[in-house]
């Protein structure tokens, strides 16, 4: 049981980080700034991932960008789920679905909600921001002093994707801070410049970034974790790749639809 148990929770973290923890760091409390104009993305999008090791499929996750009400004013609202599928359902189930209702003008939360099934572990949490204060009140656990502008886990993602890349030099490290799981995570992520990509899509210009992870029991080194963004307006996850200590693994953009602007650079 032990070992499942340790197996469910680098999986979790595999999906996860694979697809949402693209840029969260402690270190930085100023953010970088985003384009005034949304030119990145539109509610409607839906972006779906493929994970998987070789051959074998072990999940997939799924985000979709909405808008609704929330305190009496227009929002974004993100729901990303991630489940494993296959062998992995039948070995350890998962079936997690993060939301994040956020400004549609500065990209900031306002709110956060948690919703996990992990074997036979269920967690359901939901969490406020407060920018004014510098705050977030968690449903379990209470009120958190935090960083100024501070992000969650999916919200992340889509501020990440108004950056201007533009101007950004090779080796540049991008600096946020997110709120997960009643936490402040820390986490980096290095820009290593374009390179071409090929998926069961086609072929892509993509921006590359590393992210500095920790060296242990999942990963050998502090590189061994590669994200490729599209290089156009859309700025979505094209391909993520992990060398860990077990092997490669991947996660593949299999379908999306709803895109603000027409996927480029894409041969099929």
């Amino acid at each position: 049981m032990e070992i499942k148990n340790f197996c469910l929770k680098r999986f979790k973290i595999f999906l996860w980080i694979s697809i949402f923890l693209l840029p969260v760091v402690l270190s930085g409390q100023r953010l970088p700034k985003i384009h005034q104009q949304n030119h990145a993305f539109q509610a409607g999008e839906t972006i779906q991932f493929l994970i998987h090791y070789g051959p074998i499929n072990g999940g997939t996750a799924t985000l979709i960008l909405g808008e609704e009400y929330l305190f009496g004013r227009k929002v974004y609202h993100a729901v990303a789920t991630a489940k494993t599928t296959g062998i992995t359902d039948k070995i350890f189930r998962v079936h997690d679905v993060y939301e994040s209702f956020f400004d549609m003008s500065n990209g900031l939360p306002l709110k956060s909600v948690r919703n996990i099934h992990e074997g036979n572990y269920k967690r359901y949490n939901e969490a406020l921001f407060n920018h004014e204060s510098n705050t977030v009140t968690s449903m379990k656990s209470g009120v958190h002093k935090v960083p100024a502008n501070i992000l969650d886990m999916v919200s992340s993602l889509y501020y990440l994707r108004r950056l201007n890349f533009n101007e950004m030099k090779y080796g540049t490290v991008i600096d946020l801070v997110t709120f997960f799981s009643d936490e402040i995570f820390p986490f980096q992520i290095r820009y290593r410049g374009t390179e071409t990509i090929n998926t069961q899509l086609g072929t892509f210009n993509c921006l590359k970034f590393v992210p500095v992870v920790e060296k242990g029991r999942i990963f050998k080194h502090d590189d061994d974790m590669t994200i490729w963004l599209s290089n156009d307006s859309n700025m979505i996850p094209i391909q993520v790749k992990f060398d860990m200590w077990v092997g490669s693994f991947k996660c593949d953009l299999v379908n999306y639809s709803n895109l603000k602007r027409p996927l480029r650079n894409l041969k099929k």
